[in-house]
């Protein structure tokens, strides 16, 4: 006599009893679906490593409602549910008009929203065609501040050279911003 336990073990990968029910073989993790998480070779998302170098960025960790499925998906969380009984709220004639009134909208060629249209609160976003993404530059915070500041100190030459003064103290408007 077998189990509970050993016959569900033995019917989820049944083909005969899986191809004709709604058992179906979980996957990694309790996964609904299978994992799809990218490798570090597939990553587009880089890090800054010091010495102009990038490296992969760090893999998120799984969610904690992996195997649930989600409501927002499915049609119960997208489409508003009834709030009471189904019933005509319309009397006879009132009926008939807004039939009549469908048809004529119908023959114009007039657009009908359908019921995910109606639901929908948020305007969809869309991006600039133009937009190009800012290509990083490998290098940390503190390489990135010190370079800058580098900068900022030659500049700050150049104008106390070209003006004959001997220290920053002398100009009228500061060169560097700290």
């Amino acid at each position: 006599m077998k189990s509970f336990q050993q016959f569900i073990i033995e019917a989820t990968y049944d083909p005969d009893i899986q191809g004709r029910s709604q058992i179906s073989k979980s996957h990694e993790g309790g996964r609904i679906d299978r994992k799809r998480k990218q490798t570090d070779a597939e990553k587009k998302r880089v890090k800054a490593i010091g010495g102009g170098k990038t490296a992969p960025a760090k893999t998120y960790k799984d969610k904690s409602d992996i195997g649930v499925p989600n409501r927002k998906r499915s049609p119960a969380g997208r489409q508003q549910q009834p709030t009471q009984d189904k019933g005509v709220k319309l009397s006879a004639r009132e009926q008939q008009r807004k039939a009549a009134k469908e048809r004529r909208a119908a023959k114009s060629g007039a657009k009908t929203k359908t019921a995910d249209e109606l639901l929908a609160k948020k305007a969809k976003k869309t991006v600039d065609p133009n937009y190009k993404p800012v290509k990083a530059s490998g290098l940390t915070t503190k390489e990135r501040k010190s370079l800058y500041k580098k900068g900022e100190r030659a500049l700050r030459d150049m104008r106390l050279k070209n003006l004959g003064k001997k220290s920053e103290k002398e100009l009228k408007h500061k060169v560097t911003s700290k």
